[in-house]
């Protein structure tokens, strides 16, 4: 061992100066001991926590096992996914409503414009209120799906 790696023992409190040869070899061995047993950084103070870092790997793996069974279970599902559905979904009923005025000229020629007029009035408010209020129920769920999972990242982070 070189007096140079003596001083930095000595000046990380491995080691303690004016202490016998023997327990300078039991300070060491205790050091080497701790470090292989991740207690200790191979650097000293201020290294990698093999326990910690092993708490960190954990706490990740319980995560995304989590994230999967949701998936495996249909209760997730991802958000582009969702949007894009609901997207495809919205654009089939727009065009179904958007026929009415054509089917009802062909189904009632005798119907009064007046009675047209109100008719295609009310589904277009109507179409327009479902598209509203469905972009407003995605966007909240879409936030609460986002907190549901912050909170639950942060119990398992809590929990370690």
């Amino acid at each position: 061992m070189s007096e140079a790696r003596v001083s930095q023992l000595v000046s990380e409190g491995v080691i303690a100066r004016g202490d016998t040869c023997a327990g300078w070899l039991i300070a060491y061995c205790e050091r080497l001991r701790d470090q292989a047993a991740g207690r200790v950084g191979a650097d000293g103070a201020g290294g990698l926590d093999l326990v910690q870092e092993r708490a960190a790997l954990a706490r990740e793996q319980r995560i995304a096992q989590a994230m999967k069974n949701k998936v495996a279970s249909g209760e997730f599902a991802p958000i582009g996914i969702l949007a894009d559905v609901l997207g495809q979904a919205a654009s089939g009923v727009v065009d179904r409503m958007d026929q009415l005025e054509g089917d009802l000229r062909k189904a009632c020629p005798d119907l009064p414009e007046d009675a047209r007029a109100v008719v295609l009035s009310v589904v277009a408010k109507a179409r327009n209120e479902w598209l509203r209020s469905t972009a407003k129920l995605v966007a909240d769920k879409v936030d609460e799906l986002a907190d549901d999972f912050e909170d639950e990242a942060a119990v398992m982070e809590d929990h370690d």
